[in-house]
């Protein structure tokens, strides 16, 4: 469960973050994750929740945007969710190279007291 790196990486930085401010407690985590990321938004939750009071966040929650994947025709320039098509173009039937949006892995923003 590779999910569990993540969070440890994500809370170690978020840590790092609270310190340098002058924080004490971690009270929220914020991240956001693509729907190609290849991370499973339960499985990161029960990393933090295994993980959380090693790094100062006992009572802390992780909130998780979801970012449905977005793909763009290369040949109509048609947008379209991946997951509705995967990467055939539902307007022309060609194959979307583009990858708008949907590969993120991003801690956006932590709270600290």
């Amino acid at each position: 469960m590779h999910e569990v790196g993540i969070m440890e990486g994500a809370l170690d930085m978020a840590r790092r973050l609270m310190e340098e401010n002058g924080g004490s407690r971690l009270v929220r985590v914020h991240m956001t994750i693509g729907s190609l990321s290849g991370v499973v938004p339960d499985a990161l939750q029960s990393a933090f929740l295994a993980l959380k009071d090693a790094y100062a966040a006992g009572n802390a929650a992780l909130e998780v945007t979801w970012v449905e994947a977005l793909c763009r025709c290369d040949d109509c320039q048609e947008d379209f969710l991946f997951t509705d098509h995967g990467y055939i173009c539902p307007g022309c039937g060609e194959p979307a190279l583009a990858i708008l949006r949907g590969r993120e892995l991003e801690l956006t923003r932590v709270e600290w007291e």
